[in-house]
């Protein structure tokens, strides 16, 4: 609007033909198209451009998390979602023109807490009281694009940044990243964590790269499944007890270099852990699976 570009947020109801356990085939060529209905928007005329929106991530879907150049807003939905009241909000002080760039909420302390990036720093938020829990400051070289929450332990964030790199905190000590992942070349636009198997951690770049990494040392589950001492022999617990002992090592499983321009957004699906699809600025949309191999590796 006036020359301007404005960047807002609202809140949208799918038809009910698509909602999952619908039997009915999204590609039937007799079908037609379906329009979302607008129930409400979320009015940031006072707080600025939207960067990101988030759900929260367990509850009835009644709150969500906006944030607007450098303002955190709380929002809560309600009469059917077609009105969204502001329930509380924070805004970020310093020096200079303060925006977020991206925001996750946690799916941990139910749901009180979500981690926020601006420049170069993640901060932690406690949504109770608005207030800031952790800050990790200068935690990447430049930009910080992306974050994620591991599901499976509480403490533990990925980011991702400008400076290629990416970095895994434990947000009780946040003086030094648990681990560095150095193997992007350009900006790392997205760091997800796979909602089943923690170990699995799926980036996306402007390198034109998509790469699969296998962070098991600071997984859930470091030493592997544990086996039932009943079902060994002796000289197979001996071995047993040594390969236990010994933490699986970290590697990097696939780099997928089906793109030919940035990779500006990588995703897990919801419904198959193995699954996962990327889209890159060229308009292309690639779906792939986890290597077999690996998945009964993890499996069995």
């Amino acid at each position: 609007s006036d020359s301007k570009v404005m960047t807002c947020a609202a809140v949208w109801r799918m038809p009910k033909e698509l909602e999952s356990g619908s039997h009915e085939s999204p590609d039937d060529s007799s079908s037609n198209t379906q329009t979302l209905e607008l129930l409400c928007h979320l009015d940031n005329t006072a707080h600025g451009n939207m960067a990101c929106v988030m759900w929260e991530p367990m509850g009835d879907g009644k709150k969500v998390i906006s944030l607007a150049d450098n303002n955190i807003l709380l929002w809560d939905l309600q009469e059917s979602s077609a009105k969204a009241v502001l329930s509380s909000s924070a805004a970020l002080e310093g020096k200079g023109q303060l925006k977020f760039t991206s925001g996750r909420w946690s799916p941990h302390h139910n749901c009180t807490q979500i981690a926020t990036a601006n420049d170069t720093t993640v901060r932690g938020w406690d949504t109770r009281s608005m207030r800031q829990i952790y800050c990790i400051e200068n935690a990447h070289g430049q930009l910080v694009r992306d974050l994620d929450f591991n599901p499976n332990k509480q403490y533990y964030l990925a980011s991702c940044g400008d400076d290629c790199k990416v970095k895994f905190w434990d947000t009780r000590n946040v003086t030094e990243p648990v681990k560095t992942l150095e193997e992007h070349s350009h900006w790392v636009w997205n760091v997800r964590y796979n909602h089943s198997h923690d170990q699995l951690i799926l980036t996306g770049s402007s390198d034109s790269r998509v790469i699969l990494s296998n962070m098991v040392s600071i997984s859930s589950e470091p030493f592997g499944h544990m086996v039932d001492d009943d079902e060994l022999s002796d000289q197979e617990d001996q071995h047993q007890e040594e390969k236990i002992k010994e933490p699986l090592q970290d590697s990097v499983i696939a780099t997928y270099e089906e793109h030919e321009d940035s990779v500006y957004a990588v995703e897990w699906s919801s419904a198959d852990p193995w699954l996962f699809a990327s889209l890159s600025y060229d308009g292309r949309l690639v779906i792939n699976r986890v290597p077999r191999a690996l998945k009964y590796h993890i499996l069995l």
